[in-house]
Formats: structure tokens, C-alpha cells, sequence
């Protein structure tokens, strides 16, 4: 009689991967390079694995200010560059109007 045998693995990973992004894991590490005892370049590497709700909770959430990243942060910063845009035009305008004004006196 032929039994088929179920492979457990893959409930395990799914597992292990549920409690990483419930608690989060953090690796660190740096890399230095030097020459001749003085060091050139150090690079500083962090790498933060949780999910997202568990990154707002310990106040990681980066990623809704990039405008890159969120559609929400690249339309404040439009709006913001529009007012900035509209007050240097109406500084540019109110200095036009004093330099006709010295140019007939």
C-alpha cells in the first residue's frame, strides 16, 4: 500500500516568516575599507524586516513622506512647490513694479 507523505515544510516556513514580521528582525553591519591603516570608506548597513504595521507602531513609516514612494507625499509637495512658485512670482512682480517706478524718477 502506497502512502503519500505530506511535506510540513512549508506550513513551518510560513511559520517562521508570520512571528519575523509580527516581532521584526534587524541586521547591521558595517563595511570599512582602508589602505595602509587609514580608512577610506566606511559603509553603514541596516536592514529592518517587519511588516508594516509593526514598522508604524515603533515609528518607521518613511516611506508615506517619499514622494517617490507615496502618491499622497508627491501631491503635498506639488502643492507646496505651487505656493512656493506663487510667492517667489508675486516677489518677482512687487520688484518689477519698484524698478519702473525708480526708472521714472
Amino acid at each position: 500500500m502506497n502512502e503519500i507523505q505530506h511535506n510540513n515544510n512549508s506550513s513551518s516556513i510560513v511559520d517562521v516568516l508570520e512571528k519575523v514580521l509580527d516581532k521584526g528582525v534587524v541586521i547591521a553591519g558595517d563595511i570599512k575599507i582602508g589602505l595602509a591603516d587609514v580608512e577610506l570608506l566606511t559603509i553603514k548597513i541596516r536592514l529592518i524586516v517587519a511588516s508594516v504595521d509593526k514598522a508604524k507602531e515603533i515609528g518607521m513609516d518613511w516611506w508615506e513622506n517619499d514622494p517617490y514612494l507615496s502618491s499622497k507625499a508627491a501631491n503635498n509637495q506639488n502643492g507646496a512647490l505651487e505656493e512656493e512658485n506663487k510667492r517667489l512670482n508675486d516677489r518677482i512682480k512687487l520688484l518689477e513694479e519698484k524698478m519702473e517706478t525708480n526708472r521714472l524718477v
